[in-house]
């Protein structure tokens, strides 16, 4: 026999849910939710919707691992060809350039004194190695620019529109840093090594390892010098804000130190101090870039989240 409800009654409450009216979606509570996803955003390369765009691709919401693969695959050929372009044209300026870098290293010397070599393959091998340096150098606008079109799905069109400015920055910042390393870091670091002749010590060093020396300081501090750059990026995305900077720069200078003393080959001496002061010098830099070009909230929304 069926059962009819009687006229009128009124239908069976619901069970009440975990999540109450009273309690908000944990998006909801968060102030500045693009704080802590744009950071993901990137590292999935997820095309998010944008509101301010009409031309969005939803058959190209997200990418597969293998398609990840495969566009790194693409940027580091491209980025490969661009810097094997730049050593054919180095190679051809080659001696201007072996000069040019010598000649720091000659200065240092004592009156007569000249740097050797004991492998048959040293000399060679060390225009090779110029060549190079200066080939990654001419290519490097073309890198930065592979760099870009690698993380570029995963941003906002209006954060799209900041290619330029990381392209010319990246490369200007890194060739401000080699120049300052060439001129300033490594005769300092040079002759304090330098120092330490004596009567019972001479210093009769020899191409490779001095060298070596020469390029670790170079590619060291033009990346290093980029810190402007990473941080108008990140302050665009609203990653990270003026007021976080300057609220944890103790912090920033302990790892300063720290990173100079990783990076420098003394360890503790005059190059860790030379790379210290202007690392100190561009976060203060960067904060103002933060502060100038960050991400600004509405007046209807609430002040960001700060750690």
């Amino acid at each position: 026999m069926a059962l009819v409800p009687f006229p009128g009654q009124a239908p069976k409450p619901e069970p009440p849910s975990d999540r109450g009216p009273e309690r908000a979606a944990p998006h909801d509570l968060d102030p500045d939710p693009d704080f802590r996803t744009a950071g993901n955003r990137i590292l999935r390369r997820e095309r998010v919707p944008d509101p301010d765009s009409d031309d969005q691709d939803e058959g190209e919401a997200k990418m597969s691992f293998l398609e990840h693969l495969d566009e790194l695959r693409k940027r580091i050929i491209y980025a490969a060809i661009s810097i094997g372009v730049g050593f054919l044209i180095a190679f051809a300026f080659v001696q201007r350039l072996f000069d040019f870098v010598m000649r720091p290293l000659q200065a240092g010397l004592p009156a007569g004194g000249t740097l050797i070599y004991t492998e048959p393959t040293e000399a060679f091998i060390l225009y090779i190695q110029i060549a190079a340096i200066a080939g990654l150098v001419i290519a490097l606008p073309l890198v930065m620019t592979q760099v870009w079109l690698f993380i570029a799905p995963g941003l906002y069109s209006q954060e799209k529109k900041l290619a330029i400015p990381f392209i010319v920055m990246s490369s200007a910042f890194f060739i401000a840093g080699a120049a300052f390393s060439h001129y300033v870091v490594f005769p300092l670091t040079w002759k304090f090594f330098m120092s330490f002749t004596s009567d019972y010590l001479t210093f009769m060093p020899r191409i490779e390892p001095a060298f070596a020396l020469y390029i670790k300081l170079i590619l060291a501090f033009g990346i290093v010098f980029q810190m402007p750059t990473i941080v108008l990026f990140l302050a665009r995305m609203g990653v990270v804000t003026a007021r976080f900077m300057w609220r944890h720069t103790k912090y920033a200078v302990l790892i300063i130190v720290i990173v100079s003393a990783i990076v420098t080959p003394d360890g503790g001496g005059v190059s860790l101090v030379a790379m210290s002061v202007p690392l100190f010098f561009l976060y203060v830099v960067s904060i103002g870039l933060a502060w100038l070009f960050g991400k600004k909230k509405k007046k209807n929304e609430d002040i960001p989240y700060e750690l």
